[in-house]
């Protein structure tokens, strides 16, 4: 520790200073340094160091005010997921169209009498489910779950089709063991999270992989044909497969089942997604113009052919060339769990090469790619966590900050979350705005049902998307609704559904 002391310097007062200095705090290493040019020059050196961080303060809010959108600017973003839903929607521009807007034959919700014991298998990331859901109607009506969480390793993932369709049937016959209804032949409900074009109710062909997938031999394919392959292949018991179902479908019917009023579904966890009842005489691609359809809008694509780069950053950029699927996903990349710590860490370094953070050192753990996790994020912006609690959490990832520091990343992680939860509120108006129009009302009510574990954790980004809902869409009146048990019960419920009108048809 050095004490700086002003002339005059008497020796003899040095001495004593020195030596009771010593006696009073004997483990420490105190030395005293005489300053030559005085107080002038301490002066000259406070006002150039409060210059410095004045301008070091002017260049990070610059910098964040590229991820400040203003009203005008979300208005633009909701215009063009209007324009790219309609395109999607027309058979003249379906096939060059970015949100794919794809038909689910899901034409119904529940109405309170489906009934019976359903399986379903919910597969959208690394864990994936296997479900017993067992349905009763009536005046008591219930539902009852039983499920198992399994894992698929990296290397199932990302190896050959077979290889993971034998992995997920090897889980169903352990599950069925589990619950000891191997000999039943129960109908099951394929919750499959990945963009599909459907053809019927128990035909999706995968068009590509997100969120880290890559097993081969599967795009372009039927996957409840690979899933039967699979079955058969294993020669153990045989299933029923009634319904593949996107898991924004599966959340929509899940909360349709507490809430008739539901007729969305939105997803922000890992990745992001919507669907709603369209309109069928509005979905060129699926003949009748009678009643209504679920369509998977696929609103992570929205973006790729460029509408969104003017507010697109250089971070946003540099996450986007090294996924695993550079050029596509756009939105998605500027507002899910899986790319936003992406972000984070992005500003983060060019932060600290431009000495504003962690003394200008750029650590291995900075290094390190998705190091920042959704939940980090989710922690860093509690309003409940003092500072040195961000540095605690700082501290746990590797990365040795000050008070300072720690301000300086949450103020990041601030931007960044706040715009992921306006651009998925712009989107989401642009979808409650056009089912208005469509059914030609001057106000609609209307519930959302959502799942995803940034909307559930995250302590700001619901409020946010929900107000600018709300200021983009002032015609319709939106609730949303946590849909508690995921999309596995909602593709038993749409198994359900499907079931009920198949014997209504039979009989």
């Amino acid at each position: 520790m050095n004490i700086f002391l002003p002339p005059p310097y008497n020796i003899l007062y040095a001495r004593r200073l020195h030596k009771t200095v010593r006696r009073l705090v004997p483990d420490s290493d105190v030395r005293f340094l005489l300053s030559e040019s005085g107080s002038g020059k301490g002066a000259a050196l406070v006002t150039a160091v409060a210059y410095r961080l004045a301008e070091q303060h002017r260049q990070i809010e610059e910098t964040l005010e590229e991820f400040q959108l203003s009203k005008e600017q979300l208005l633009e973003v909701k215009k063009r997921m209007r324009i790219e839903m309609e395109a999607g929607l027309r058979k003249k521009t379906h096939q060059s169209a970015k949100v794919k807007m794809l038909p689910t034959f899901v034409r119904s919700t529940p109405d309170g009498s489906e009934n019976g014991d359903f399986l379903a298998l919910d597969l959208g990331g690394t864990n994936f489910r296997v479900l017993l859901v067992k349905i009763r109607s009536g005046k008591r009506r219930m539902v009852e779950m039983h499920n198992k969480i399994y894992a698929i390793p990296v290397d199932v993932m990302q190896g050959t089709g077979e290889e993971l369709f034998d992995h997920i049937v090897h889980c169903i016959s352990d599950f069925l063991d589990y619950m000891g209804i191997k000999g039943a032949r129960l109908p099951m409900g394929f919750t499959f999270s990945f963009p599909c074009v459907q053809t019927s109710l128990d035909a999706g062909m995968l068009l590509t992989w997100t969120k880290g997938f890559k097993a081969t031999d599967c795009e372009g394919e039927d996957v409840v044909l690979l899933l039967r392959e699979g079955i058969k292949r294993r020669e153990e018991f045989e299933l029923d497969v009634v319904a593949v179902v996107n898991d924004t479908v599966g959340t929509m019917m899940t909360c349709a089942y507490e809430d008739p009023n539901c007729e969305i579904g939105l997803i922000v966890g890992t990745g992001s997604n919507a669907c709603y009842m369209e309109e069928t005489k509005n979905i060129e691609m699926v003949e009748g113009d009678k009643g209504r359809m679920c369509v998977n809008m696929e609103w992570g694509a929205f973006g790729d052919n460029g509408c969104l780069d003017e507010i697109r950053t250089v971070y946003d950029k540099a996450v986007d060339e090294l996924s695993l699927n550079s050029g596509k996903q756009r939105y998605e990349k500027m507002i899910s769990g899986m790319y936003l710590g992406e972000i984070v860490r992005n500003i983060l370094i060019d932060f600290t090469k431009r000495g504003f953070l962690f003394r200008g050192h750029i650590s291995e753990a900075l290094k390190t790619r998705s190091i920042f996790e959704t939940k980090f994020l989710s922690q860093i912006e509690s309003d409940r966590l003092a500072l040195l609690q961000v540095r605690v959490i700082l501290q746990q990832l590797g990365l040795d900050g000050t008070c300072d520091d720690s301000i300086i990343v949450k103020q990041v992680c601030g931007a960044v979350s706040k715009r992921a939860a306006q651009l998925c509120g712009a989107g989401m108006a642009a979808v409650v705005d056009k089912i208005r129009e469509n059914r030609g009302l001057d106000h609609l009510d209307i519930t959302v049902g959502v799942d995803g574990t940034l909307y559930k954790l995250h302590p700001h980004f619901s409020k946010i998307m929900h107000q600018t809902v709300k200021d983009l869409a002032p015609k319709c009146d939106v609730t949303f609704l946590l849909s508690e048990d995921g999309s596995g019960k909602g593709a038993a419920l749409i198994t359900a559904v499907a079931c009920r009108l198949r014997e209504a048809e039979q009989s």
